[in-house]
């Protein structure tokens, strides 16, 4: 029992001196705590003040920086307002004399106002005296002339008329004769450059073509029973057959080129085979056709090879191939054709232009006339349309359309086509007319130019190709002839019809006749 209550109180010995040395220990520890921080809040206060020193110094160094900045800035502008002012102040004192001159000047116009009023009504008191002497005069030269001022002006404004009609006509007369002097030279030189280097022969054809036979008995069987073989073959062509007393030829007749000469190789082919009856010449007349579209085309082919645009649209070709068998006023269409390609690709190349447009042009612009039978319309105008068809530029189908001058050209190419198609139609022996139309043409120019005032008489030679016209040298001087020409040639331009050109020549000669007695 002892044992234990020694050992209880041992252990109650020991807990009260672990308490006590834990109790010592703590406060050793807290004396050491007190102790360090008081030194760390010594160091941080000097440390804080050392800081508030460097800031103070930086903030004095950065206001000073700054006052140095401003006064520096304000020391500028000070310089600027000082110049300003002394800106200002120069002005002031412009503006003070400009002022000063305005107020001299001023009064200056106002003394000549003054003047000028004065002087104004002295003119028009001046005017008012002039004008009573003026109207005296009048009536003076009325009297003694014995005609009103009305008349006079207008007897005054027909002489001025007069004159200034002579003098435009001498005026005119000396710059047309200079340009015709500069652009008859140019144009000669390149036209007859065309011509000489374009040699195409023509042949006038008719609308008849006759076939050679081997005897007349041969005719009748052409004929056939009750004359059916030959209607079936005219049906079948769309071609007159005529068989007459004429030995051993038979004519055939018709205005389409193209089905005469269908019916010349159908006729040739059944006069060489010998069986001719309907079944045989439908059969015949069949595969000439046939052979015909293929012909054509190898001549249309031909052709724009010729005049370099190939590349054509079939169709296109054979249009140009029936040119072969087409005419116009007796000259061959695909031969004048050719012709034109060729004049004007020689103008083309001398005067810079589009030398394969024009060959295209040319090649495409009388297209119409092959087809022209059967459309209604301008063959130029047709023409144009199968251009635009086949897909051609505006270009191209203003030059077909202006080569008739029905519209107006719209480029140097479509007039060199409108010249080009001119020098071939129009040279001598290209194209015959019937003499009854070409004597109208005549009797029409002559009655054209002698309606013009102070015309005597007027001829037609060269074969309507120029005009000679005398006039009467009291009413009609040199240089109211030279007008006068030109009136009637555009007359002429205006009012009729012709291939090429026409001349005008007015001719004044005055004679003086006395008797010797």
């Amino acid at each position: 029992m002892e044992k234990i209550v020694s050992g209880i109180g041992g252990i109650l010995v020991g807990v009260i001196a672990g308490y006590v040395l834990r109790l010592l220990y703590a406060r050793i520890s807290l004396t050491n705590a007190e102790k360090l921080a008081k030194r760390i809040l010594s160091e941080a206060e000097a440390k804080a003040e050392a800081k508030k020193k460097e800031g103070l110094l930086e903030i004095k160094e950065t206001l000073e920086r700054e006052r140095r900045e401003f006064e520096k800035e304000n020391y500028r502008r000070r310089g600027e307002l000082q110049s300003l002012e002394h800106r200002l102040r120069q002005k002031e004192e412009n503006i003070d004399r400009k002022l000063d001159i305005l107020e001299r000047k001023e009064h200056d116009y106002e003394n000549r106002e003054r003047s000028l009023r004065n002087k104004e009504k002295v003119i028009q008191e001046e005017e008012q005296r002039l004008n009573q002497e003026r109207e005296e005069q009048k009536k003076t030269l009325e009297r003694l002339a014995g005609i009103s001022v009305d008349e006079a002006k207008k007897l005054l404004l027909q002489s001025l008329e007069e004159e200034a009609k002579q003098e435009s006509a001498v005026l005119v007369r000396r710059i047309e004769q200079q340009a015709k002097e500069e652009a008859e030279k140019k144009a000669k030189e390149i036209l007859a450059l065309a011509i000489q280097r374009c040699a195409a022969d023509h042949t006038a054809e008719v609308t008849v073509t006759t076939v050679p036979i081997p005897n007349d008995e041969i005719k009748g069987r052409i004929i056939g029973r009750e004359g059916r073989n030959i209607r079936a073959f005219e049906q079948l062509t769309g071609v007159d057959l005529i068989v007459n007393d004429t030995p051993e030829v038979i004519t055939l007749s018709a205005f389409d080129g193209v089905r005469r000469e269908i019916a010349r190789l159908s006729l040739e082919r059944l006069i060489t085979d010998g069986r001719i009856h309907p079944g045989r010449i439908e059969e015949v007349v069949d595969k000439v056709k046939k052979e015909m579209e293929t012909h054509l085309k190898e001549i249309g082919e031909e052709a724009a090879l010729e005049v370099g645009s190939a590349g054509l649209n079939p169709e296109l070709l054979k249009l140009v191939g029936k040119l072969k068998y087409r005419t116009s006023y007796g000259q061959n269409q695909l031969q004048h054709t050719l012709e034109v390609a060729w004049i004007a690709g020689i103008l083309a190349g001398e005067l810079s232009a589009d030398v394969h447009f024009c060959k295209k042009a040319a090649l495409l612009h009388d297209l119409g006339k092959a087809v022209d039978q059967d459309v209604e319309g301008t063959h130029h105008q047709i023409s144009a349309d199968i251009a635009r068809k086949y897909g051609e530029s505006e270009k191209m189908i203003n030059a077909i359309l202006a080569h008739h001058e029905d519209v107006e050209p719209q480029s140097l190419e479509a007039v060199i086509i409108a010249a080009a198609d001119a020098v071939s139609a129009a040279r001598p022996g290209a194209r015959k007319e019937s003499v009854e139309h070409y004597l109208k043409r005549i009797e029409k120019l002559e009655k054209l130019a002698a309606s013009f005032r102070g015309v005597i008489n007027a001829y037609a030679i060269q074969a309507g190709r120029e005009i000679r016209i005398i006039v009467e040298p009291e009413e009609i001087d040199d240089a109211r002839a030279a007008l006068l020409a030109k009136e009637i040639a555009k007359k002429v331009e205006k009012e009729l019809e012709y291939p090429g050109q026409i001349k005008v020549t007015v001719i004044r000669e005055l004679r003086a006749i006395e008797t010797a007695k």
